[in-house]
């Protein structure tokens, strides 16, 4: 497989699993997982800031494919299906990639949370 090959395997199946997330037959269990994988995956922002060095690109380029592999592969094999082939005509259609802003909110709220977190630490020394 090329890099190119794999590179839009792995945007194709990120994009399946924003699909899978509404897919009827998607076991409840899944959805939880899968709604906090394509929420950081579609959010405007990062959690880790891509200036940072080399840490700063680990989540796109390790963290995020992983989580896509292991989500694609514990769907149902119909649902994996059906949410590729609609990634795969989305993005024949060139479709922009889509958005949630609720990824964006989660990432906020950790970023808040770490800075309340540190601020309290660093008070009440």
């Amino acid at each position: 497989m090329t890099l190119e090959t794999w590179i839009h395997a792995a945007k194709r199946d990120g994009l399946a699993l924003w699909f899978a997330l509404r897919h009827p037959r998607t076991p409840w269990w899944i959805k939880g997982a899968l709604l906090l994988v394509v929420a950081y995956a579609l959010s405007p922002i990062d959690l880790i800031p891509d200036f940072i060095p080399v840490i700063g690109y680990l989540d796109e380029a390790l963290l995020l494919p992983l989580a896509v592999l292991l989500l694609a592969r514990v769907l149902p094999i119909s649902v994996m299906s059906d949410s590729r082939a609609q990634a795969e005509q989305w993005l024949a259609e060139g479709h922009a990639k889509p958005r949630m802003v609720l990824g964006a909110v989660l990432i906020g709220a950790v970023w808040l949370l770490a800075l309340v977190t540190a601020w309290q630490a660093w008070t009440h020394t």
